[in-house]
């Protein structure tokens, strides 16, 4: 095609590279722009090529057009389709394309709109997660987390931001809602945007005293949606976290009261009725513990403590709970029953002249009888665990340390019980076809794989996480770890010396 060709228009004035650059196939549209460099700087339906893409979010092709643009420089670019490209590439996640085009073009850095994206987006400042073993290095031996590139755009903004506004300016630019009704610290807090809070508030702390509609402060909004990380930012700001605790909304809950009620945030990411039971308590227990004594029996305007509010709130997790490991101890019960009576029925039948097993001297005989009696100690073991439970005392207090205990002893002995009896049903076609048909004992020993392998997949993510929320439960509300003031603020408040 001729380059005269390459420039025509369909009927909504899109031209073939402009349908390219949208759909995201960058090989063509390199193709098109050897032949005429100009299809860049041609319209379609209101958006340059590298608008359009930035919109869709075509990775590949924003950086090569954009690489192609020349920083976005000539006529054709307004001020406004700069910004354009810029929002539409923090929208769709293309970070390090948008840190260059700032970094490029430093005016840019004045788009506060970007806040509003920035605040809904905790993914992207996240770093990796560590496990146990890292975390308790951690407060040994810190080591520096690289920021992402969305903390590094941030940063960038929230500079330019703090030093060509004053501190009502600055008020104003949150207050301007990314989602309706909610301002953007506010956003931020409920999506559990930690390090964007932390970085803000580094800059300007008098910000974690502003109020919602409902009178939340962030930190309220953090504790309703039980995002940890915001509710650790308390442990740094001293004694002033007292002025915090002392707020109420406007049904007169305190923020233990808040903690009180259900949290869909934590109903989500929970699986299982008691590991959820066992978070919220550790939630409740962890704000109460932050809370002034003489707020303790507060009652709020429905004339309910927090306590009083948490057990209401709760008391169907409790039963649903129980009623879980009524199950598991059914199927206990089941696996008990099939583990004694195969002890008698063994394959093969027994000799009439001696009463001994015709194959008690194969090896797979042998695999047979200890592969039942495993099954029939643990499910007896799982059992007597689940009854136990059943028959004592179960408050909901009993579901922080106690009862997950017991629990993960079941469970792991259930598991234990049902993978022996997989392999005590697999080694009884190996002790009756040792002669021939080999075959058949491999094939049916493979299949007898498959519920153990589904058991695991299902019970074992539920079994870690008990344990970590057991075991490692200190580690969620973790003091030690400072985000706010490794860096010094702007100004210094009339409570500065408190926080520091």
């Amino acid at each position: 095609m001729t380059r005269k060709q390459l420039e025509l228009q369909n009927r909504f004035l899109n031209t073939a590279f402009w349908i390219a650059s949208a759909t995201g196939n960058v090989n063509m549209a390199r193709i098109m722009m050897e032949k005429n460099h100009r299809l860049q700087y041609i319209r379609g339906v209101k958006y340059f090529p590298l608008s359009i893409s930035a919109l869709k979010g075509k990775y590949s092709t924003v950086k090569y057009l954009y690489e192609k643009s020349d920083k976005m420089t000539g006529d054709p670019w307004t001020d406004e389709d700069r910004e354009s490209v810029l929002v539409d590439c923090v929208e769709r996640e293309l970070f390090d394309v948008a840190l260059q085009i700032v970094t490029d073009r430093p005016e840019l850095a004045s788009t506060v709109s970007l806040l509003k994206v920035l605040a809904r987006k905790p993914d992207a400042f996240a770093p990796s997660e560590k496990n146990i073993v890292m975390r308790i290095i951690d407060p040994v031996q810190p080591a520096a987390e690289e920021d992402t590139d969305a903390m590094k755009l941030l940063k960038i903004i929230w500079k330019h931001v703090c030093e060509t506004k004053n501190l009502n300016e600055i008020k104003n630019i949150l207050k301007r809602p990314p989602e309706p009704f909610k301002p953007i610290l506010f956003v931020a807090a409920e999506r559990g945007n930690t390090r964007f809070i932390a970085e803000v508030l580094r800059m300007y702390p008098d910000l974690m005293f502003d109020k919602n509609e409902n009178r939340h402060t962030i930190f309220h909004i953090a504790v309703m949606n039980r995002h940890q990380g915001i509710y650790n930012l308390m442990y740094e700001i001293g004694g002033v976290n007292n002025d915090i605790c002392l707020e109420c909304d406007k049904e007169g809950n305190y923020m233990h009261h808040l903690v009180g009620k259900t949290s869909k945030e934590m109903t989500a990411k929970m699986a299982g009725a008691s590991l959820l039971m066992q978070r919220e308590l550790l939630w409740f227990k962890e704000v109460e513990k932050i809370m002034p004594a003489c707020l303790t029996e507060e009652k709020n305007i429905d004339d309910q403590t927090a306590y009083e509010l948490f057990s209401k709130e709760n008391e169907d997790l409790v039963s649903s709970g129980l009623k879980w490991m009524k199950d598991c101890m059914v199927v206990a019960t089941l696996i008990v029953t099939v583990a004694f009576a195969v002890a008698f029925t063994v394959p093969g039948g027994y000799r009439q002249e001696t009463g001994f097993p015709f194959f008690i001297n194969d090896t797979s005989f042998l695999v047979f009888v200890i592969a039942d009696a495993i099954s029939l100690f643990f499910s007896t073991i799982a059992l007597l665990v689940f009854l136990g439970v059943l028959t004592s005392r179960h408050g909901q207090r009993d579901f922080l340390y106690s009862l997950p205990r017991k629990l993960m002893i079941g469970l792991l002995a259930l598991f234990i019980s049902v993978a022996s009896m997989m392999v005590t049903f697999s080694s009884s076609f190996f002790v009756l076809y040792n002669q021939g048909l080999e075959w058949v004992p491999i094939l049916i020993a493979t299949f007898a794989a498959v519920p153990v392998i589904v058991f695991a997949v299902l019970q074992f993510p539920l079994l870690i996480d008990m344990f970590r929320s057991t075991y490692d439960s200190h580690y969620l509300f973790n003091s030690k770890k400072r985000m706010l003031y490794n860096i010094k603020p702007k100004f210094q408040s009339s409570y500065d010396t408190v926080m520091v």
